[in-house]
């Protein structure tokens, strides 16, 4: 995209990160970093081509404490987060945004399933070492894959958000947008959109996980309503992560997190609340990637718990991310809610796969069962616009279907 093309917002928060460069050494700190391992991912950004993630953004206001100390930097950071979400915002809403976010945000999972391979592999290793420089060598090597893992947990949590907000111009059909009452079924209060990132992140390149590391402090988010008191397995769980985490032991934390997406779906509300209480927000927001591939009809019943509890934009991204899955799987599951009698499971289901999967995919789900989906498909494309109902039907002739 020519520069006179690119979005006011975005023109202007590259104009402003070229003159933060501008006061740096961009040879030393982590400046120095960005541009020796992405230079052109640098140059992107100071182009406009490009966003940058906000942990690029704030370490480089890192920089500017080390060369100008921390009063101006924190006098500075208060106009980089304004300028940067205004320009991700804008970035976002061109066409193709909502694609580009999901082809990241996959990009991102596929780190943490490579840093968690890694580390299992890594602390086999460091079992049967007995030289000390190799167990200084994989030592060191297992806290760069552990930090891997923990930032792209947290920048699959500020991709996941940025789609969130292209979707709530359209919320779902399906939810009262009132006061959400526990056992109503899924009702989704209104909320103000989430903040654009969370502060831990790391790359491979600017988008990647695997360099730009920094010792980013984790944000805390508002408070979210939640029951007391705390059932035991969630204060257990919570003290037991801390330890680990504090101890650096990522591979246990995580498996208590995995355990923990198991759990009965009106425990988890309080959960997400004391983890975010004890700063381990990047930690629930790895537990919802895991609880994404709980089958369908528990994948449901957690979001109806979230919804109720007043964490909406949980239930969002639950179902959003419980939704990437082939076309035929989430047929299936929505045949077998639809067997099973639970049809508003189903609507939920579908009308989450809707709105973030192309209407290509979407006819895909025609073939198992076409008699009973076509038009399941269509009441609820319809539902969520006439744009997504049109799209669909044309999808649908494509792909042989009389709609």
């Amino acid at each position: 995209m020519a520069v006179g093309q690119l979005p006011v917002q975005v023109r202007e928060f590259a104009r402003y990160l070229s003159e933060l460069l501008g006061r740096l050494d961009q040879s030393a700190g982590w400046c120095g970093v960005f541009w020796q391992r992405d230079p052109d991912g640098m140059r992107a950004c100071l182009e406009g081509a490009e966003v940058p993630p906000w942990d690029v953004v704030q370490a480089l206001l890192h920089d500017l404490a080390a060369d100008r100390g921390i009063p101006e930097a924190e006098r500075e950071a208060d106009t980089a987060r304004a300028l940067h979400q205004a320009s991700v915002a804008a970035y976002d809403a061109r066409p193709g945004g909502r694609e580009l976010l999901g082809d990241r945000l996959d990009m991102m999972q596929t780190e943490q399933r490579i840093a968690l391979e890694r580390q299992a592999d890594l602390t086999r290793q460091l079992g049967t070492a007995a030289d000390p420089d190799d167990i200084e060598r994989i030592n060191l090597d297992l806290a760069w894959v552990r930090d891997d893992h923990d930032r792209a947990t947290a920048r699959c949590a500020e991709i996941q958000e940025r789609m969130d907000r292209l979707a709530d111009a359209r919320r779902p059909s399906w939810v009262d947008l009132g006061t959400a009452t526990p056992g109503d079924g899924l009702h989704v209060p209104r909320q103000d959109p989430a903040p654009a990132a969370e502060d831990l992140y790391g790359a491979e390149d600017l988008y990647g996980a695997q360099d730009l590391y920094g010792a980013v402090p984790q944000r805390q988010s508002q408070p979210q309503p939640h029951p007391e008191p705390h059932p035991e397995p969630v204060s257990d769980a919570v003290r037991e992560l801390i330890k680990l985490r504090g101890e650096g032991r990522s591979g246990e934390a995580h498996g208590v997190l995995v355990e923990a997406a198991g759990w009965p779906a009106e425990l988890l509300p309080s959960f997400a609340a004391e983890l975010h209480r004890a700063g381990l927000a990047a930690d629930w927001a790895t537990l919802l990637w895991e609880a994404a591939s709980l089958p369908p009809d528990r994948l449901v019943a957690l979001a109806d718990a979230l919804a109720g509890s007043g964490r909406a934009d949980d239930c969002r991204k639950l179902l959003r991310q419980g939704v990437a899955r082939p076309a035929p799987e989430i047929a299936e599951a929505i045949v077998a809610l639809l067997d099973a009698g639970r049809e508003r499971e189903a609507r939920a289901l579908l009308d989450s796969y809707l709105r973030v999967r192309t209407p290509e995919d979407v006819a895909r789900c025609a073939h198992t069962d076409p008699h009973r989906l076509i038009p399941l498909l269509l009441e609820t494309a319809r539902g969520v616009s006439d744009e997504h109902h049109w799209d669909l039907v044309h999808a649908l002739r494509v792909a042989g279907f009389s709609a």
